[in-house]
């Protein structure tokens, strides 16, 4: 289903062309699936360098507790043990009525067309030659029948993809698959102290070094964004979890593959307002993106394999992005986290 929103707050994603039509979905669990420690403390959250936004700053120190999170993302073999178990629809599949989008769009807003109220999703159509960088409409499409089945729409599959992560994913649909497991998302403040692996404010989960110098660090946009990919890394979309070197906590793809959802309402002002040594904060009490305030949305962290040094730039561990809640995408999973008991 497609979120007002969404084309003005998420600017990355992607697609490869169709792989072969088959709707086969493996229900066999992820083996390489296990959670591991992130020892609680005191981090400093947020950025002051030259590549630090404005919903970054001003930095603060948080306290978080000793928690379980996923070493990598929920893969599709992961998700469609879930669905197999328990028949969940995703979000994606649904169709949407034309009040509940009107709802979400600014008032005075025209009625949409028809092809929106489709069950569907969005997905990246790359142009073949460069477009201005401020509209990403120039990339993105949305296709009725794209879902975590069929991720770049029908005649797609997830056929040999299944240690791949599931994408198009709603916030609901990442909850509803963590309750199942017994587990729920990641607050903002636990994700970026996680991403850190244990790393003082340094801008990458690797370090320093900049994500063009020495060998491929996370699955990203190789080229000029949107029209050319090189494939440095060895991907044009999604990779296998588990593909790159892990961070100091041991967890996988902290940067690129695909955004993750995390439990925390998007306020831009929110570090403006977060007390210092804040202790476990889970988040304003509601959304505002100045820039769509009519749409409130939920956070998004990592980045994905549409990210560059020249566009995004998601990949850095203090880099906040925001998509409504029902928002389904060709770059954003989820992983999950555990209290402690």
């Amino acid at each position: 289903m497609l979120c007002a929103g969404v084309l003005a707050s998420c600017g990355n994603g992607a697609n490869t062309p169709a792989a072969a039509d088959s709707t086969n979905t493996t229900t066999t669990t992820d083996s390489l699936q296990h959670m591991v420690l992130i020892p609680g403390g005191s981090f400093v959250m947020g950025a002051a360098d030259d590549m630090a936004l404005a919903d970054e700053q001003p930095v603060h120190t948080v306290h978080v507790d000793s928690f379980l999170m996923d070493e990598h993302e929920v893969t599709n073999a992961e998700f469609a043990a879930f669905v197999a178990a328990t028949h969940y629809v995703t979000t994606a599949e649904k169709p949407i009525s034309k009040e509940e989008i009107m709802r979400e769009l600014p008032p005075g807003s025209p009625e949409p067309d028809s092809s929106l109220l489709q069950a569907g999703s969005l997905i990246f159509s790359p142009p073949d030659h460069a477009v201005p960088l401020d509209d990403v409409s120039q990339w993105w499409a949305f296709v009725p029948g794209a879902s975590w089945r069929h991720p770049e729409g029908p005649g797609s599959s997830i056929t040999g993809r299944e240690q791949h992560p599931v994408v198009h994913i709603s916030w609901d649909d990442a909850n509803a698959y963590a309750r199942w497991a017994g587990k729920r998302l990641p607050t903002e403040a636990e994700w970026e102290y996680a991403a850190r692996g244990g790393l003082a404010e340094q801008p990458f989960t690797w370090g320093g070094e900049a994500i063009t110098a020495g060998q491929p660090k996370a699955n990203t946009w190789n080229g000029h964004f949107p029209y050319e990919n090189t494939k440095t890394d060895g991907f044009y979309n999604t990779a296998p979890v588990k593909t790159y070197t892990a961070n100091g906590y041991g967890l996988y793809d902290m940067a690129g593959n695909v955004w993750e959802w995390c439990a925390d309402w998007y306020d831009a002002n929110y570090y403006q307002q977060v007390p210092n040594a804040a202790q476990n904060p889970e988040g304003p009490a509601k959304g505002f993106d100045p820039a769509d305030p009519s749409a409130p949305k939920r956070v998004i962290r990592g980045g994905s394999f549409m990210c560059s040094d020249e566009y995004c730039s998601g990949y850095r561990v203090t880099a906040r992005m925001k998509t409504t809640p029902t928002s389904g995408l060709a770059n954003l999973g989820f992983r999950c986290v555990k209290d402690i008991k």
